[in-house]
């Protein structure tokens, strides 16, 4: 799940770039606060049950792939102590079946785990809706309050106490 966080500092991160670098004096910087996305990823209850969903999908695929690799083995150590005995015929039965069985968990682990497989898609689909729901509460807040830049705490090297609306946008998540 650490996508949405990824993709939501660096998002912000890029704003205080181009803030950082605009010619602007003090008067006109306007007002301006910072999340502690540590926090509201500890906070948001929604986003602990998503974390919790995938774990449990992940957990059960990766449980899967663990199974079809031990029946691999399994047949593997089998072929090997009876290779010896085998017919020509028997061997490249046994030799295709376990080919057969690599290639089935091949192709399991690139379709749940490889790049835009499975895991990928359903971490999406359950991170989507949090960070939108987090960035309409962060511009609510935003916007209510007057605020003109908010930033998230990572991309701050430094940021004063006063300026944290962590608990404003807890509230704005609990609210919606």
């Amino acid at each position: 799940m650490l996508k949405g966080r990824v993709y939501l500092t660096a998002s912000l991160a890029a704003l205080l770039c181009v803030v950082s670098f605009a010619p602007v004096s003090q008067a006109q910087m306007g007002r301006y606060g910072y999340v502690d996305s540590e926090r509201i990823f500890s906070e948001f209850k929604e986003w602990d049950k998503a974390q919790e969903e995938f774990n449990t999908q992940y957990k059960a695929w990766d449980d899967e792939a663990k199974e079809m690799q031990k029946e691999l083995e399994e047949m593997v150590v089998e072929y090997e102590k009876q290779k010896l005995i085998l017919s020509a015929d028997k061997k490249k039965e046994r030799e295709a079946a376990i080919e057969a069985k690599r290639q089935s968990l091949d192709a399991f682990t690139k379709e749940i785990f490889g790049p835009g497989g499975t895991a990928e898609r359903k971490n999406n689909a359950l991170v989507k809706p949090l960070m939108e729901k987090l960035n309409a509460a962060i511009e609510r807040v935003a916007t209510e309050e007057n605020y003109d830049f908010i930033f998230t705490s990572e991309a701050l090297a430094y940021a004063k106490k006063d300026y944290d609306i962590t608990d404003k946008i807890i509230e704005a998540l609990a609210e919606e």
